[in-house]
């Protein structure tokens, strides 16, 4: 296996692909939305939104590298394209790379054991969660972040634990997750949500979108963007960085994705850009199928082994 990124040379960044891919996609999923918004029979609506929630994990994707830094090896050009990706989620550029790279800080901790019950909690708080993940409902957790912040970024405050409040707050995750969001610069993250409510709006007038299709499409990429962000870490080892697999999945699929599937590479590696992270998948890892991790999921969280 190839040696960790951090005792081999940086690794290129695939800075023109990336940006064919951004506009490529971008272009694919107005045009799904739009066909969705004016699609002839519900069978045709169905199948656009199925489409959006392949292409728009594809944005998520890129915004993805965009938040690690290795969208584009110029960072003003890595950033620019990261505040127009995270408009087809649509959230902020920086509410994103806050929360995500705190994620990495965080795996498999305490405060993001979805997939377990500890001695202690409410199992019923806990399978809310868990089922709000696999329906998509955990989507609507960007978005609404970023409108919250918009607001006031003060009110994330009401998420820390108190003795009212400690059980949601620190059973969910929500109090390790706020820390520090206040330091954010204000008026860029106030901005970048402002320019996502913009995007949205613009693309309603421009293609003659309808909430119906729109929200048909959404809700499929709602859907297939949680699964997935569970599936690549559910009943994985409880260590922050090897607490995550490296998915079978079919190689088209994995191709949109972008090579998502192998989280652990990623995790372990999270400086290597997407096109590379094959290399770095040990054959000797257990890689378990998307699949049947899936569908093991929806048989609720589990009591955290001894």
């Amino acid at each position: 296996m190839t040696p960790p990124a951090s005792a081999a040379p940086p690794l290129p960044v695939p800075g023109r692909l990336n940006v064919v891919l951004a506009f490529a996609s971008g272009a694919a999923a107005l045009t799904l939305l739009r066909l969705a918004s004016h699609a002839a029979s519900t069978w045709q609506a169905l199948l656009c939104a199925a489409a959006f929630s392949y292409v728009n994990n594809t944005l998520f994707s890129l915004l993805h590298e965009a938040v690690h830094g290795v969208f584009h090896p110029r960072a003003r050009v890595n950033d620019a394209f990261g505040r127009a990706l995270a408009v087809f989620f649509p959230t902020s550029f920086t509410l994103q790379r806050f929360f995500h790279l705190g994620h990495h800080r965080r795996n498999r901790s305490p405060a993001e054991r979805f997939d377990y019950i500890e001695p202690g909690q409410n199992a019923l708080l806990k399978r809310v969660q868990w089922y709000g993940i696999l329906t998509g409902v955990y989507w609507l957790l960007p978005p609404l972040s970023s409108l919250l912040y918009l607001v006031s970024p003060g009110l994330f405050s009401a998420f820390r634990s108190d003795e009212d409040g400690a059980l949601w707050c620190r059973q969910t995750g929500a109090e390790a997750m706020a820390v520090g969001v206040e330091s954010l610069p204000r008026a860029a993250t106030r901005g970048e949500v402002l320019l996502g409510i913009a995007g949205q709006a613009a693309a309603f007038a421009l293609l003659g979108l309808t909430f119906k299709g729109w929200a048909l499409c959404y809700a499929a990429f709602a859907v297939n963007w949680s699964s997935l962000q569970y599936a690549d870490h559910a009943w994985s080892p409880l260590d922050t960085t090897r607490g995550a697999w490296n998915l079978r999945v079919n190689p088209v699929v994995r191709g949109l994705f972008l090579n998502y599937h192998h989280h652990r590479a990623h995790h372990e590696n999270p400086g290597v850009p997407w096109i590379h992270l094959p290399r770095f998948v040990d054959p000797a890892l257990p890689s378990p199928s998307f699949v049947r991790v899936y569908l093991s999921m929806w048989a609720g969280p589990r009591p955290l082994p001894e």
